[in-house]
């Protein structure tokens, strides 16, 4: 019997020959136009192979199937987008509301696909931005280039920064140092002292500005890169970010997106330090839920 969770992952196996397609509908429950969006967006392993096409499975294979794999608007003009390009790498001003990169269960429709398609050249990760914040990313387009950035990132030789709007008027410190608890899982747990095997977390608000009667405008020097460690980090402060209901947040803000933009992102290339910058201004636009 198939096995599924509620997120609506199923594993099962198979006890002969079986075409892809006709076990999927049978174990999976779903009908043949769902299967081939499934097969579409990469939903669909056996073996822990992503499978692509339909074909016939060998006995006694494991399948895993995600029949609620998560979907995302894409149509924007990715062209439009792209800050910079050479043939090294490509900066990308990154909508809120999509993933940075291919999940387990959608290959399609992020951001660093999406933007393939258009420049029709296939796009490496080299850092990443949760889907709900939005602003610059780079993705780089040789290998060498990727290695060399990642380098850069141990190293903490890669200058972030962001501005957000944050529940809060009063004044923040200048230097912020927590320690996260490096487990799987969302939202993450912070400590202000040293925990065994937590990782430290550092940054600085180098501005903040009161923008309305509960709201500051803020921008962050990021000094360590955690997956949602602003986010945590000002949730602590008793200043979650606007929209952010995960961390705190009571206001709201735009659709599927938080009040926190990557603005500015500077590194090494060529022996040479470059800096990319968009916009820092936030359109106050929120409620109180």
């Amino acid at each position: 019997m198939p096995h599924a969770t509620d997120d609506g992952v199923k594993h099962f196996h198979n006890s002969e020959p079986v075409l892809l397609s006709e076990i999927i509908q049978d174990e999976a429950g779903v009908n043949y136009e769902d299967f081939k969006t499934l097969l579409k967006l990469g939903a669909i392993y056996v073996d822990n192979y992503r499978q692509e096409k339909d074909k016939w499975i060998l006995k006694n294979s494991l399948f895993r199937v995600h029949t609620k794999p998560r979907r995302f608007k894409c149509d924007y003009d990715w062209k439009s987008l792209i800050v910079f390009e050479n043939e090294f790498f490509l900066v990308l001003n990154k909508p809120a509301g999509i993933p940075s990169h291919p999940s387990v269960d959608n290959v399609l429709e992020d951001a660093m696909t999406q933007t393939s398609f258009v420049i029709k050249i296939p796009l490496y990760v080299t850092h990443r931005l949760d889907t709900l914040t939005s602003g610059l990313i780079v993705y780089g387009k040789k290998k060498q280039f990727v290695k060399d950035f990642n380098v850069q990132l141990m190293g903490r030789g890669i200058q972030k920064k962001y501005v957000a709007l944050v529940e809060s008027v009063q004044s923040l410190p200048k230097t912020v140092t927590h320690y996260m608890d490096p487990s799987h899982g969302t939202p993450k747990k912070l400590s202000l002292n040293p925990v065994e095997g937590w990782d430290i977390c550092k940054l600085e608000i180098l501005e903040q500005r009161k923008v309305s009667e509960s709201v500051s405008q803020v921008k962050i020097n990021l000094l360590t890169g955690r997956t949602h460690q602003i986010r945590a980090q000002m949730s602590f402060l008793n200043a979650p970010i606007v929209g952010d209901t995960l961390y705190g947040s009571k206001q709201s803000f735009h659709d599927k997106a938080i009040a926190l933009r990557s603005c500015e992102i500077a590194f090494n290339f060529e022996g040479q330090k470059i800096k990319y910058e968009i916009s820092q201004d936030f359109v106050l636009n929120v409620r109180i839920n």
